[in-house]
């Protein structure tokens, strides 16, 4: 049952995350793309704006790819989570914790599960598993 768990939340968390990646890099799925995501990210201090957007949507994607697949899980989880620190630091954290006020709520959960799932392992039902065997 638990390899069943860590599959889904993989598959989600780390699908959401490669599209999260692919409306930066190319404007996919309702996205800015590189310009406009790098023009917001130099607004909040994040300069070069357009490199910061190219190395958070290519963190992203890969991240995600990775955590999805669990393969290199550990690395997967922590392109999520540190992706979502520096998130947490330059856009929620003045706002306080809820995310019905622009706070890092969700982005800490999505910290906690990426970095709860890199501890304990992908599950049996992962590329991690079917390597090691």
């Amino acid at each position: 049952m638990l390899s069943w768990v860590l599959l889904a939340l993989r598959l989600v968390v780390g699908i959401s995350f490669i599209g999260h990646g692919l409306q930066k890099l190319f404007g996919w799925f309702g996205g800015y793309g590189l310009k406009g995501t790098g023009g917001w990210m130099d607004s909040v201090g994040l300069r070069p704006g357009l490199l910061m957007a190219l190395l958070a949507g290519l963190a992203e994607v890969v991240g995600g790819a990775l955590f999805a697949a669990g393969l290199l899980t550990p690395a997967g989880g922590a392109l999520i989570a540190v992706t979502m620190v520096v998130a947490i630091f330059a856009a929620h954290i003045k706002n306080g914790y809820w995310i019905t006020a622009n706070g890092y709520e969700y982005n800490l959960l999505l910290i906690l599960v990426a970095g709860g799932v890199a501890l304990v392992g992908a599950g049996e039902y992962s590329l991690d598993a079917w390597l090691a065997r």
